[in-house]
């Protein structure tokens, strides 16, 4: 299932409605009021049928009269992870860490699909990391990793945007990280039935059609249960709440010589089994 957060072009009033990809190209519409978040606090583990009766007698929708909002625009908590592709370590000149780095995006970091991303005017050094994004399910305190996976709901694509020039210059990383715009999302939530192992999927990036990162998350220093476990025993996570699982080799700070967004930039995430993120960078006016 593909759950994902639109509103129809035609709505004055643009109105979130909460639907379910029936196809490439078709939105059913649920049957409920409230968000995605609302929805999978309530509905996680709701099998398929019963799913399927929450969209009867509700609209439908064709992909091309809607605008795609970002799958999630109220978590609780957007937790991201550092530093946790070895190739990525080694091109930021770091260490490999020991636990895993932990910093934080805020719900004015969301941004959607096909939608702008604000370059500040302070920022000079905008770089891009495409992430795979895991969607929590149900709350989780203090979890094994043998069961760690069975608090997941699903998973998107995230791309996180960071300021450079912000982030490496003072002494810790959210202000150049959690400028607003900065976690483009989507295009949709992919349940966890779809996506058997996600340990194995394709992960890659283009700026303006050229491949900038290509890796997999088979290279993940610290993988899925062992972030959720390690979360879980400080931080209670809450359903809807994102654990954003780093970003391969590849990212402009990296690259000789270096490579900073510019307006006009596109660009493009992809993860494998979820589909592709696309973003339009512009200048602050």
């Amino acid at each position: 299932m593909k759950l994902l957060q639109f509103y129809h072009l035609k709505d004055d009033h643009q109105q979130l409605k909460v639907g379910i990809l029936d196809n490439h190209d078709t939105i059913k519409a649920l049957t409920i009021s409230g968000t995605a978040r609302e929805f999978i606090t309530q509905f996680a583990g709701t099998n398929q049928a019963e799913i399927e009766a929450l969209t009867e007698g509700a609209p439908v929708y064709n992909l091309n009269e809607v605008k795609l909002l970002s799958p999630l625009t109220d978590p609780e908590k957007i937790i991201c992870i550092g530093l946790n592709y070895h190739d990525h370590v080694i091109e930021s000149n770091m260490q490999v860490p020991k636990v895993p780095v932990l910093f934080p995006k805020f719900n004015n970091c969301l941004n959607s699909h096909n939608d702008k991303v604000v370059i500040p005017q302070e920022v000079s050094q905008c770089d891009y990391e495409v992430e795979l994004a895991v969607v929590i399910g149900k709350t989780a305190k203090k979890v094994s990793k043998d069961s760690a996976m069975d608090y997941v709901f699903g998973y998107t694509v995230l791309n996180d945007v960071s300021a450079r020039d912000i982030q490496l210059n003072e002494p810790q990383w959210t202000r150049g990280k959690a400028i607003d715009g900065f976690a483009p999302m989507g295009p949709w939530i992919v349940t966890k039935d779809e996506i058997p192992n996600p340990g194995n999927l394709p992960i890659s990036l283009t700026l303006n059609g050229e491949i900038m990162q290509n890796s997999n998350t088979k290279e993940l220093i610290f993988d899925i249960p062992h972030l959720i476990s390690f979360l879980s025993n400080t931080i209670t996570l809450q359903p809807g709440d994102i654990i954003s699982t780093g970003t391969p080799p590849g990212v402009g700070m990296g690259k000789k010589p270096q490579v900073w967004l510019q307006p006009g930039d596109i660009v493009e995430a992809t993860v494998e089994g979820i589909g592709t993120l696309r973003s339009t960078f512009v200048s602050e006016q």
